[in-house]
């Protein structure tokens, strides 16, 4: 299944009082490990994506994490990102974060391929990924 890996260097602004990443920030890193995946599948960026299939997004619905080493101020660590699962409207997502060659945290997030609700404008609901969405993010 397809994979990514991107280095990412830990902000001042990533970082609790303790000196260590806030745990919420590692989702947002996740989130933007997420797109970027999805734009190495489908060569172009979300918005592009997004537009091109006419969807709203794909929100998560399902997350967790185990956290083994903290990462401070400096740090670089390498976030990987690969596709575990796809099904009909949703797929799921494992992520590692290694610095150097040891794992820091192992993640997972299933997403859902959202659109408008026909009968409700104001409302998403799952919707089927086109088939060239399947194969992109099935390629190795």
């Amino acid at each position: 299944m397809l994979t990514n890996t991107r280095d990412v260097e830990i902000e001042w602004g990533d970082c609790d009082a303790a000196g260590i990443v806030f745990y919420p920030r590692y989702f947002a890193m996740f989130d933007a490990s997420t797109a970027y995946l999805l734009e190495k599948g489908l060569g172009m960026k979300k918005i592009a994506w997004t537009k091109k299939f006419g969807i709203v997004g794909i929100p998560m619905v399902d997350t967790g994490a185990k956290f083994s080493i903290p990462s401070r101020y400096g740090d670089v660590v390498a976030i990987e990102s690969t596709i575990r699962d796809i099904r009909r409207s949703s797929f799921d997502v494992a992520h590692r974060v290694l610095k150097g060659d040891k794992v820091a945290i192992e993640a997972h997030e299933t997403r859902v391929w959202t659109g408008r609700d026909p009968d409700d404008a104001s409302r998403i609901k799952a919707v089927a990924m086109p088939d060239e969405v399947v194969a992109a993010l099935s390629a190795n």
